[in-house]
């Protein structure tokens, strides 16, 4: 028998999994993860006290549009690739409940048959 809060679920991810595997949803939910990191690596670069022969080269040869380029496709990919995993973990937890279910409702009908 699925508990309560197992039967919630199900219930919320039977109405709402199309919704959340669209990928501009993926993309909008997830920015605040991918974010986090651009804020980290723009600290890094900007600090400038990580490694001294890299800031040397950064001093010399850092592009600022490709830096910004790199830092936009870096928060795009992981604010994907984040709800995409997220996405997946939910599904097969779905999958595994429905299984479950299944599997009780088998054992009932044998069980009284």
């Amino acid at each position: 028998m699925l508990t309560p809060q197992e039967q919630r679920f199900v219930e919320y991810w039977q109405q709402n999994r199309d919704r959340e595997k669209k990928l501009f949803r993926q993309l909008l939910v997830g920015l605040p993860a991918g974010l986090l990191l651009a804020i980290g690596i723009v600290a890094s670069v900007v600090t400038r006290q990580w490694y001294q022969q890299a800031d040397m080269v950064a001093n010399s040869e850092l592009n600022p549009n490709v830096l910004t380029i790199a830092i936009l496709a870096i928060v795009v990919f992981v604010a994907i690739f984040y709800k995409k995993f997220q996405w997946d973990q939910k599904e097969q937890l779905y999958k595994e409940l429905l299984n479950k279910k299944e599997k009780e409702k088998n054992d009932e009908e044998i069980g009284h048959g």
